[in-house]
């Protein structure tokens, strides 16, 4: 495959974030964009991004995957669109790049990475958060705590008011832990495969409007290992104080990351853990994508690893539902 055409479905951030990306490497041409058809502006948003990138705006997202011409879709719209979107596409014969989740359907998404299989086909569901300086940094200093036992994560971001935006619509969000899946992949991708997990959640929604208030979700995950985990992961009104923290416990040490600072400390004392800051993130999946595409270079996740994130995530909705422990298959 010589210049990879490459095709947008979604105006937003993630959006964004690609087509300077693509636009920066000369082994990819943007050819088109299309929005999500969901909110009332959608068709101006959609002409103002492709004039600002050098696109063709394209009025729906079926038009664009019809688009004989595209080579790869890359799906950044809202998350309950994306297993629709990314079927299509690979019935159509397109790579498919998604942002995460694959699915809000844990059995369509194992459908989705079969089809791709079957056909050939790039399916990458995006995971930046394994590429973050955070996680190297959490990856090279697990052995010196011994065996892990506890995790403790936690994730709180206060918003007053709550942001009128897709993000704090429950049908297009999804449950907190797979709307915000890389809260569990990150913890699948260090610790391994989890065997049953708890949950309660907590949605403040608004009667006399389609966005809720506050979201707030607290999960409990046992692993094969034995290691237990604590997920805490809540956004919107009624929370105080921002956190983004990391706490490993282990037989000789302890992990504690906050924010952008880490520390480890052992018998021996404490030390000062770097991290590297986030920036260039979107950068470096896309052009391990177009590695991909052009030779052949594996990339850092498969679509399968997605999936079983996707799997537990549904497994704590599960056990959120019904108040009752969920065995994870």
């Amino acid at each position: 495959m010589s210049v990879i055409r490459v095709g947008l479905v979604g105006t937003g951030y993630a959006a964004s974030a690609r087509a300077k990306a693509f636009l920066a490497d000369e082994r990819s041409h943007l050819v088109g964009v299309s929005g999500s058809g969901v909110s009332e502006n959608s068709t101006e948003r959609t002409a103002q991004f492709a004039n600002q990138y050098g696109m063709q705006a394209i009025a729906y997202w079926q038009q664009l995957i019809a688009d004989e011409s595209i080579d790869l879709v890359v799906v950044c719209t809202i998350s309950s669109l994306h297993g629709e979107v990314v079927k299509a596409a690979l019935e159509a014969d397109k790579h498919v790049v998604v942002e995460y989740p694959l699915s809000f359907d844990v059995q369509q998404a194992e459908q989705l990475v079969k089809l791709a299989a079957q056909k050939q086909l790039l399916l990458h569901v995006e995971h930046i958060e394994l590429l973050g300086g955070l996680h190297l940094a959490m990856r090279s200093n697990l052995s010196k705590v011994g065996k892990p036992s506890y995790v403790g994560y936690r994730t709180i971001n206060p918003q007053t008011p709550a942001p009128k935006k897709w993000t704090y619509q429950k049908a297009l969000f999804g449950f907190p832990f797979c709307g915000a899946l890389s809260r569990v992949h990150r913890l699948t991708n260090l610790f391994g495969r989890v065997n049953q997990v708890n949950c309660q959640t907590r949605i403040v929604e608004d009667a006399e409007d389609i966005y809720f208030r506050q979201m707030l979700s607290s999960g409990r995950l046992q692993f094969e290992s034995g290691l237990i985990a604590e997920l805490v992961y809540g956004k919107g009104e009624g929370l105080m104080v921002y956190h983004r923290e990391i706490e490993v416990q282990g037989e000789q040490g302890k992990l504690f990351f906050d924010r952008n600072e880490g520390m480890l400390m052992t018998a021996q004392g404490t030390s000062v853990i770097a991290i590297e800051p986030r920036r260039g993130l979107f950068v470096k999946d896309t052009q391990g994508i177009l590695d991909n595409l052009t030779e052949g270079t594996p990339l850092y996740v498969s679509a399968a690893e997605s999936v079983y994130a996707l799997r537990v995530g549904d497994a704590l909705r599960r056990a959120s539902d019904t108040g009752e422990s969920v065995v994870v298959i």
